[in-house]
């Protein structure tokens, strides 16, 4: 059964949507993360052409039809493994932490 709740629809895919999205324009986040740690307080001024280029990078995956169709599928089949077998797949989070 594909039929999705209203908070499937509007949370959960919309959340796989945005990790994907952000692995995607890892080279973005990357870059304007950089940014912000050299300017400091200067970032809102300083890092405004790396900020607009993550903007768009993210919301041309938001806005792309195609990619939402993607996420879906990539989480119903999350909760089809998970309705079988009762365990919950975790994504892995990419960690800059060590």
């Amino acid at each position: 059964n594909s039929k999705l709740r209203h908070v499937e629809k509007d949370v959960l895919i919309p959340q796989i949507m945005r990790e994907r999205a952000k692995e995607l324009c890892s080279d973005k986040v990357q870059a304007f993360t950089k940014c912000c740690q050299e300017m400091g307080l200067l970032m809102v001024v300083k890092c405004r052409q790396e900020n607009t280029a993550l903007k768009d990078c993210l919301v041309g995956y938001y806005s792309d039809p195609l990619f939402y169709e993607e996420c879906k599928t990539e989480y119903l089949k999350q909760r089809e493994e998970y309705r079988a077998t009762g365990i919950k797949k975790k994504r892995q989070k990419i960690t800059s932490n060590v």
